[in-house]
This record gives C-alpha cells, sequence and structure tokens, in this order.
C-alpha cells in the first residue's frame, strides 16, 4: 500500500514542507509497515521560531512529514505556485486516530501532556466516539524527574504505535526528536493545546474563520496573552516577501 504514495515536498523560510493531496492515506501505509514517522504541524509562528532555535529548525528539517498546518503556510506555498490545502494537525490526528480503529491490528495510542487530567479526558472522549480505540495509556506534561523517567520506561515497556504529545512547541518537537528511539517504529506528532480542545475545555474556532485564514484571531480571543507570540505572523509575512528561497 505505501509504495505507491510518495510525499512531494517544498520549501517555507527554509524548512521542509511536505505535499500530498493524502496525507492520511501516507500514515496508515506507514503505520501497517511499522515505519515509524515524526509529524510536524507547521505554523508561521513555529517557522519563525526556527530562526532563531536552530534545533528546532534541525527537528523539523529531520521530521518524515512537515504539513501545513498554519494559513500562513498555505498562503506562502500559493503564492509560489504550490496549490496546497491547508491541513489541521488537529484534524489529521483525529482522523488517523479514527481511521487506525478500523485497521485489521489496530494500533495502541498514548496521549502525553497537558494539565493533570486533561489527557485522559480527551482519551475517555475519544474511546467513546471511536469504537475499537486502544488507549495504551495516558500522561499529564508535568511530571517530576522521577516521574519523566518513569513515563520513558513505560513508553518503552507498551511500544504503542501512535503517540500524541501535547507539550507547546518547540518543547513538543525537541522532546519527541530526544525519545523516539524508545518507539522507533511509532508515529509521533506534536498535538500543542488540542487535548485542552478533545477534553471539552476549549473550543475551535468557528468553521468561517477557519476557511477563511482567520483561526489565529479566535485563538487571540480565547488566550489574550498570546499576544506576544502572535507577533510573529507579521514578521513571517514580512519575511515571505522578501525571502528567495522557497
Amino acid at each position: 500500500m505505501g509504495a505507491q504514495k510518495q510525499l512531494g515536498i517544498s520549501s517555507v523560510l527554509g524548512l521542509p514542507v511536505h505535499l500530498s493531496d493524502d496525507y492520511l492515506g501516507w500514515l496508515i501505509s506507514q503505520l501497517q509497515q511499522n515505519q515509524g514517522v515524526h509529524i510536524v504541524t507547521l505554523n508561521a509562528e513555529m517557522a519563525i521560531q526556527a530562526e532563531q532555535n536552530e534545533a528546532l529548525a534541525t527537528v523539523i528539517r529531520k521530521a518524515e512529514l512537515v504539513i501545513p498546518d498554519g494559513a500562513g503556510v498555505v498562503l506562502y506555498l500559493r503564492s509560489r505556485g504550490k496549490p496546497i490545502q491547508r491541513c489541521p494537525g488537529i484534524e489529521l490526528a483525529e482522523a488517523l486516530l479514527r481511521q487506525s480503529a478500523t485497521l485489521d491490528r489496530p494500533s495502541s495510542v498514548f496521549f502525553y501532556g497537558g494539565a493533570p487530567g486533561v489527557c485522559q479526558t480527551a482519551a475517555t472522549q475519544f474511546q467513546q466516539k471511536i469504537p475499537g480505540l486502544t488507549i495504551a495509556g495516558t500522561q499529564h506534561g508535568y511530571l517530576s524527574s522521577d516521574e519523566q523517567a518513569q513515563l520513558l520506561q513505560t513508553l518503552q515497556h507498551l511500544q504503542p504505535q501512535i503517540i500524541l504529545v501535547g507539550l507547546g512547541v518547540p518543547r513538543q518537537e525537541l522532546w519527541i526528536m530526544a525519545h523516539r528511539y524508545l518507539c522507533p517504529d511509532a508515529i509521533w506528532i506534536g498535538v500543542g493545546g488540542s487535548f485542552d480542545i478533545w477534553a471539552g475545555i476549549k473550543t475551535r474556532a468557528p468553521g468561517w474563520l477557519r476557511n477563511n485564514h482567520l483561526e489565529w484571531v479566535y485563538r487571540l480571543y480565547q488566550e489574550p496573552w498570546r499576544w506576544r507570540r502572535m507577533l510573529a505572523l507579521p514578521k513571517f509575512a514580512w519575511r515571505a516577501l522578501v525571502h528567495s528561497g522557497g
């Protein structure tokens, strides 16, 4: 199944972005072949962070799948003749869980990150929505050094096939790169604040905002403390105009 599915590639501010009209199909193919994958959900904010954080840039360049998660990334690529559609990481992760539960050998899933109780609630919600979904375990993201060591042992013992990590950017990307050797055949994806949404603590922007590339406005409304981070958006737009790469 996987042999015929190929990923194209482009770049945004010197960072790779993989191009496909079927990211999910490619991932399922990798899952069935026990091919480990690190998924990075690239948006404008992450791209600007990577310019100042070489460790983050290295992780992005080494990832097997970098998807165009943010509107700025999509508009950047379209302006350079790549008519790509946005692929929100939260939607790809949900679709991966749904599809994986229908396979002949359903995949086990591990949730790591968020405040205490949040990813457990998210996992419970998913189990109710997706018959056959196998939750290998959950762990919140506020761990002591001893608890962190125990988590690593747990992952190595359980060998889940899909691992969702919600620690925020860039921490989750760096954490995945440092620890994916523990489960080399797994699909790892940094999901940011998705656990809060899946647990019902927060909501996504209405569809009309998402469809018009304005989801960031809703996030700023929900989390006004993010305004400093949102300054990356005009910076990204300016860099996109003058950048000779891509």
